[in-house]
């Protein structure tokens, strides 16, 4: 029998028999474990289930001496030491299949919205509550997808999701990874391959969809966006880090991209001033995940990780 630590308040009613062959520790409901009582059930905890934008370091892992995996409920893992878990021998898993569709469709709502211009045109309406707004014929114009071309910067799950949605609106799909898919692959998906800086110049639309690593920090930076084109919109539902923001607003401002739509930003999810006051940007606040079925899905995938670990199995989501 182990002990599991559920940090945060699931969506679950049930854990399915889980707490009939081991011993789970859940908050009371509607409401996540506090720092303080954390650090008081760490001690006994051999299985941790947290959650995405709670930190957990090597201080908290150093509390826990019995723990053996750290279970997060989200698909980045970013708030997780991953060092500190490796030097104490401590796996890590994450939710990588239930989150794919909605974090996809988001990326679609922010696409539209921003080809379509909806935060501009919406802004318009509120400002004359009772009177329809003056617009010209060739006022406030928007951009087709149909025809258009779009970049996909890290061609994982994710990535792939938002290609099939984007071949359905007609849109002609290049990627760009680190390491290529072969040709049968790219055929079958319907893709084609292009080097970063290319991808960069050719699409109208850039969507990003690489995980945050030192790597990956700032890869959209001032040199990556002066290489865009001026109509072009950027997308990032991933992690706001990897996009350069002051360059980004920088961009913005002086024409070098016509609009963003984003997710994710680059100080603790909150959007900076200078992005807040730009019109021509779409924003919405880390909720890449956030329908109903998705958070569920999330904490099932969750648990079925806890339960294969448990069960000494290799099939699970492992990030390490």
């Amino acid at each position: 029998m182990a002990t599991i630590l559920y940090c945060f308040d699931l969506p679950l009613d049930s854990l399915d028999g889980l707490e009939e062959t081991h011993r789970v520790i859940r908050p009371p409901g509607g409401r996540d474990f506090s720092d303080e009582e954390l650090r008081q059930l760490l001690p006994e905890a051999e299985v941790v289930c947290t959650v995405f934008g709670r930190p957990f370091g090597g201080e908290l892992m150093a509390l826990a001496p019995r723990l053996r995996l750290i279970a997060n409920y989200g698909v980045g893992y970013d708030n997780i030491d991953l060092d500190a878990a490796r030097a104490r021998g401590i796996v890590v898993t994450n939710t990588p299949r239930a989150v794919i569709a909605a974090t996809a469709e988001l990326t679609f709502a922010l696409l539209l919205a921003c080809s379509r211009r909806v935060v501009e045109l919406d802004g318009l309406i509120r400002r004359t509550p009772g009177v329809k707004p003056r617009i010209g014929r060739m006022d406030y114009l928007g951009f087709d997808l149909e025809g258009e071309t779009l970049g996909i910067l890290g061609y994982g799950n994710i990535g792939a999701a938002v290609a099939r949605r984007a071949r359905a609106f007609g849109m002609k799909v290049y990627y760009y990874k680190r390491h290529r898919l072969s040709v049968a692959e790219e055929e079958a998906e319907g893709i084609s391959y292009l080097p970063m800086d290319e991808l960069l110049a050719r699409c109208r639309v850039l969507s990003v969809h690489t995980p945050y690593s030192a790597e990956t920090h700032h890869l959209i930076d001032a040199r990556a966006l002066a290489k865009m084109r001026p109509d072009a919109v950027l997308i990032n539902t991933s992690r706001g880090a990897v996009v350069d923001e002051a360059a980004l607003v920088e961009a913005l401002t002086v024409g070098c991209i016509a609009g963003a739509g984003l997710d994710v930003f680059e100080q603790q999810d909150c959007a900076s001033a200078g992005l807040s006051v730009l019109p021509q940007v779409a924003m919405t606040p880390h909720t890449g995940t956030a329908t109903t079925s998705t958070r569920r899905e999330m904490a099932l995938e969750q648990l079925a990780a806890v339960r294969a670990f448990l069960l000494g199995s290799s099939d699970l989501p492992r990030v390490l």
